[in-house]
């Protein structure tokens, strides 16, 4: 990767040839990935592909093993996890991992602990989740999984992030709630919020990405703006069919 955005400037976030994994195990091989600000990067693959583990790396909940990463020109690796929350990165983990006995207002309460200045507030993302309003004194626990995706990501917003990890959003949910979260996920995308979106639903990361990265055993096998890969490309490197045409070399190995 050459650090630099197709709009010409530096890159928000900039990963060259990050190697990850848990313990003994290697999960990610020589990852390079460029993100522009304001700009979406969606992350595609199979489950283990190493997708999670690129965003808990990005996080910090994984330990880096090689390579260089970049945060606004920074070194992001150097950084603990709290710290990074602090220097504008905000993760929705997989599974939503809300506080079950709080209130969705508590819940909201806390992404704004280590908050940065900025303009997301509670009031905001209710005015991005109108559904959370009359939730709002509720468990967290009784909602529905629409219902708690709503709530981790404006958790994540109230933070202020300037760069947003989004892991799995359609994972477990109904078609109409998945396309309602995705169209509030445009509003947060055009409110100038850089975002890192893992997603097992192609069709969905493709309509709001303005580029896509495919995952294969921990490496990248094929990347580029949406508008220039071919379907038939995206399914061989999904599934590691053959040769995709564009795809990059990929070796033994494995993610998850």
């Amino acid at each position: 990767m050459n650090g630099v955005t197709e709009a010409g400037g530096r890159p928000l976030l900039q990963i060259d040839q990050l190697r990850a994994g848990y313990g003994d195990f290697q999960a990610l091989f020589d990852i390079d990935l460029s993100l522009g600000e304001g700009e979406t990067h969606a992350i595609i693959g199979a489950n283990g592909a190493g997708k999670t583990t690129l965003l808990r790396t990005l996080a910090g909940v994984v330990p880096a093993t090689a390579g260089r990463v970049t945060f606004d020109g920074a070194d992001l690796l150097a950084l603990p996890a709290h710290a990074r929350v602090a220097a504008g990165i905000a993760m929705v983990p997989e599974g939503r991992l809300l506080f079950p006995s709080l209130t969705v207002r508590e819940n909201l309460l806390v992404g704004g602990y280590s908050r940065r200045p900025g303009s997301w507030s509670i009031d905001r993302v209710l005015d991005v989740f109108p559904l959370l309003v009359p939730l709002l004194e509720r468990p967290s626990e009784v909602l529905s999984g629409g219902e708690k995706q709503a709530v981790a990501i404006g958790r994540a917003l109230v933070a202020n992030p300037r760069l947003l990890l989004l892991d799995e959003v359609s994972l477990g949910l109904a078609p109409i709630v998945v396309r309602d979260l995705y169209a509030a996920l445009e509003r947060i995308i055009a409110a100038g919020t850089s975002v890192l979106v893992v997603e097992q639903d192609i069709s969905q990361a493709l309509a709001v990405a303005d580029h896509v990265s495919c995952l294969l055993e921990g490496r990248v096998v094929l990347r580029g703006p949406p508008g220039e890969l071919r379907r038939e490309q995206i399914t061989a490197a999904y599934f590691g069919i053959g040769s995709t045409g564009a795809a990059e070399p990929a070796d033994a190995g494995g993610g998850r």
